[in-house]
C-alpha cells in the first residue's frame, strides 16, 4: 500500500504541463523531420487539406497556427519553394491573400498522416485511460476560452 493521496500543487502541474508538451512537441517534430517535414510544415498542410478548397485566407491561417503575420509569410515561402503550397489572391476580395495546397502538398501530407497519426497515438494517445479524454477535453476548452 502507498501512501495517502498528496493533492496535486498548482505549480507544481504548470511545470508538468510545461515540460511535458515541450518534450511531447519536440519528439513529434524529431519524427516529422525524419520525412522531411517540420511540425509546422504539417500543421499548415493539416490545416489546408481540411479546409474548402484546400485553401484559407492569410490571416484566418495566422489566427490558426498562432503566428504573426510574418511568420506565417515565412512558413509559407518555405512550403512555396516545396511546391506545396501556393500563394493566390482571394477570388472574392481581390486586395486579400490566400494559401492554397497544392497537388504536390496533397500528396504529401496524404504520405505522412499515417505515420503522424501512429506517433500522436502512440505518445499521447495511448496514455489516455478511462475518462480521461473527456476530462482533458474540459480543461483544454476552458483554458482557450481564457485566452480568447
Amino acid at each position: 500500500m502507498t501512501g495517502p493521496e498528496v493533492a496535486a500543487r498548482p505549480w507544481d502541474v504548470w511545470q508538468l504541463f510545461f515540460e511535458t508538451t515541450a518534450r511531447l512537441t519536440n519528439e513529434i517534430e524529431a519524427r516529422l523531420k525524419e520525412h522531411g517535414c517540420s511540425l509546422m510544415d504539417y500543421q499548415v498542410l493539416l490545416l489546408l487539406s481540411g479546409a474548402a478548397g484546400h485553401r484559407l485566407r492569410m490571416g484566418e491561417l495566422a489566427q490558426r497556427l498562432v503566428f504573426s503575420p510574418s511568420r506565417l509569410s515565412y512558413q509559407i515561402g518555405v512550403l512555396e519553394r516545396r511546391g506545396w503550397v501556393r500563394r493566390r489572391r482571394c477570388p472574392e476580395d481581390a486586395r486579400g491573400l490566400e494559401a492554397e495546397l497544392t497537388e504536390e502538398g496533397l500528396r504529401v501530407f496524404r504520405r505522412l498522416r499515417p505515420a503522424h497519426a501512429r506517433d500522436v497515438e502512440s505518445l499521447f494517445l495511448g496514455a489516455l485511460e478511462g475518462d480521461d479524454a473527456e476530462r482533458l477535453r474540459t480543461v483544454m476548452e476552458r483554458l482557450a476560452h481564457n485566452l480568447s
